[in-house]
């Protein structure tokens, strides 16, 4: 079993710099996709994705590599899409309203500025590790 003492403050910093730059990822595709009415699966309009995200407690009791946060899973919004009328649009339907993806750029921006945080406070302690590791040879050295 793993002791807490073991876990590199630098290893979850990196588990969490990578699940937060495939939450930038896809929030970049939401944005994207944000006025695609039909994809290329034929399927109708883009449908939002959100990433899951799981952590492991640092108790003393967890399998080695399990520690840290990791994508548990990519989901789909299942929010209703927008409705506009628009008649004359080629994917209106038979009562000229076309269906939008259920995409708020507002709301992917404010995900997008939290996700870039997170990032950041990861680098952070990942130059901090490398101080104190820095600091510790320096001491040894004396």
């Amino acid at each position: 079993m793993l002791r807490i003492s073991e876990i590199s403050a630098f290893d979850i910093a990196k588990s969490g710099l990578k699940a937060e730059r495939l939450r930038m990822t896809i929030i970049a595709n939401n944005v994207a996709n944000a006025e695609t009415t039909r994809t290329e699966r034929g399927g109708g309009p883009f449908r939002r994705q959100i990433v899951e995200f799981i952590g492991y407690p640092l108790n003393g009791k967890f399998p080695i590599k399990k520690y840290g946060v990791e994508v548990k899973r990519i989901s789909y919004d299942m929010s209703p899409f927008k409705e506009v009328y628009e008649p004359g649009h080629p994917d209106a339907n038979e009562n000229g309203i076309v269906k939008y993806p259920n995409v708020n750029v507002p709301v992917e921006m404010a995900d997008l500025i939290s996700a870039q945080r997170a990032y950041e406070a990861n680098i952070s302690v990942l130059v901090a590790t490398r101080q104190i590791r820095q600091r510790a040879l320096e001491i040894l050295q004396r």
